[in-house]
């Protein structure tokens, strides 16, 4: 019997063994065999890795921007070379099917090219003789040592949104990966260093919670950047912001779709299947709630028979639609919300439960699940359930359903599908939720626009990538200088003479 890997940590730019006593085992959710044991690091070596990022930092940041844009040309292009098999770790760790895992890669591969151009964003301003014979101008640095904490739904595109961009703009970076499936983070942080990216100016840890608080406590890391569950984030932000550190989080969701009657119903009833059950609905931005005006309502039993079709299966079957929930008790809450809005009333119309795959029986798998007649006190309303259910909620106008929608606290994201301008235009103008979608379910932006979720989803004035990101990874200097010596009298005035 071959001996279960142990996964790594990367500090210093060397793959170390962790010394510590405290192992997690990482589990193929289809077999639920464990494939692996991942590290919780020591408080030694998470010290030794911002060390070894502190250290890098000196030299790093005086890097010309021109070697550290090539770095992230190299990785791209790294990426894109190993993409399949990185996306086959992922799919046994996590469960989401190969395909999905690709485009995956492709989005983070997106977020890397962005890294490329962000000199661009990075210019300062000048002013030449603000007052007499004084220039006054702003330069924009990095901070120093920043910090990465990544959820296990997106084991490679979140930390794109994180350390491309932060090391571009000259700083160095621990990256905490989520330990349910932290390989195929370790693989994208070795291509960086294959890339060019010199030892410890990227570091990987292991571990769980206190892992996660020892970033936020210490004293060498300057920024914090989190995405993942809504409970969790908050404690990140307010740990890290009491320590003094610049944080963002971003956080849980509660996505609504609008389907008009003049949406063109292919379309939208296509675009809403792999919207609420792609990924097995492990997704911040799933759309999880569809909400049906006037007419519309009466597609409900046409899109209910397109689900039932969807196939379920292991992630590497490069036909399946969805995989399984990354973990038992995944699986086990899902359930168990679904019971929930069995017993509050919600009209179940496709159940999801008792799916069996077959050679693969133990495996964390729930199907499409539909409930209809939705209201919004229900509790697969106002919970996160992040499995492949989708509550339909009934609605006679637009304006009900743009009411409905913001009465939720969340606001990652929302879309609506319609023909009709003014009604898109009415939505968009009138919602209040921070990134929407028009005829486009899942609206996350390319990554030279940043991430906008807002209200209770979000954490924080800078999201990732675009502009806000460098914004968030850097800060501004402003000089004010005078070379002239001719005004040598004594000024006890504010004013600059």
């Amino acid at each position: 019997m071959s001996e279960i890997p142990r996964v790594p940590l990367l500090i210093g730019g060397k793959l170390v063994q962790s010394k510590t006593k405290e192992w997690r085992d990482v589990i193929n959710p289809a077999t639920q065999e464990v494939i692996g044991r991942v590290p919780f690091a020591t408080p030694d070596e998470l010290n030794e890795a911002v060390a070894n990022s502190a250290e890098a930092f000196k030299t790093w940041r005086n890097v010309s921007q021109a070697k550290r844009q090539q770095v992230m040309i190299n990785l791209a292009r790294l990426l894109r070379e190993n993409a399949t098999k990185i996306a086959e770790v992922m799919s046994h760790e996590h469960g989401k099917t190969v395909p999905d895992a690709e485009g995956e890669v492709g989005r983070g591969i997106e977020a890397v090219e962005h890294a490329i151009s962000v000199n661009t964003l990075q210019l300062g301003e000048y002013a030449e003789n603000a007052a007499t014979g004084i220039d006054v101008y702003s330069i924009i640095q990095p901070l120093g040592v920043c910090a990465g904490i990544t959820a296990f739904n997106f084991p490679v595109m979140l930390p794109c949104w994180m350390f491309p961009v932060a090391v571009t703009v000259g700083n160095t970076f621990v990256l905490k990966p989520s330990e349910q499936d932290p390989t195929a983070a370790l693989m994208l942080a070795q291509l960086a260093l294959e890339a060019g990216l010199p030892p410890g100016v990227l570091n990987v840890v292991h571990g769980g919670p206190e892992t996660a608080n020892a970033l936020c406590d210490h004293a060498d890391v300057k920024a914090v950047s989190f995405i993942g569950s809504s409970r969790v984030g908050a404690h990140i932000y307010e740990r890290a912001s009491a320590a003094g550190k610049r944080c963002q989080a971003m956080m849980g969701a509660k996505n609504h779709s609008v389907i008009m009657p003049d949406a063109d119903r292919e379309a939208a009833l296509n675009s809403m299947l792999g919207a609420a059950f792609g990924a097995a609905g492990e997704r911040c931005m799933a759309i999880s709630v569809l909400v049906l005006v006037g007419e519309a309502q009466k597609w409900l039993p046409d899109f209910v028979e397109r689900a039932k079709k969807l196939k379920v299966n292991v992630g590497t079957d490069r036909k399946a639609d969805l995989g399984p929930l990354v973990s038992q008790r995944a699986k086990e809450r899902v359930v168990g919300l679904i019971q929930k809005g069995v017993d509050e009333g919600a009209d179940l119309v496709l159940d999801g439960r008792g799916i069996s795959v077959a050679g693969y029986e133990k495996g964390n798998f729930v199907g499409p699940t539909i409930f209809s007649k939705v209201k919004g006190d229900m509790t697969i309303y106002h919970e996160e359930i992040f499995g492949p259910v989708l509550s339909v909620v009934l609605v006679d106008t637009l304006e009900e359903a743009v009411d409905f929608i913001n009465g939720n606290p969340n606001g990652n994201g929302t879309s609506i599908f319609t023909q009709d301008g003014s009604a898109a235009r009415y939505f968009q103008n009138n919602i209040g939720v921070g990134q929407v979608g028009i005829n486009i379910p899942i609206p996350v932006p390319v990554a030279w626009f940043s991430f906008t979720g807002s209200r209770a989803s979000k954490l924080g004035d800078l999201g990732p990538n675009g502009r806000q990101a460098v914004y968030f990874w850097t800060q501004t200097k402003t000089v004010t200088a005078r070379w002239s010596a001719h005004h040598r009298e004594v000024n006890t005035t504010i004013a600059m003479k």
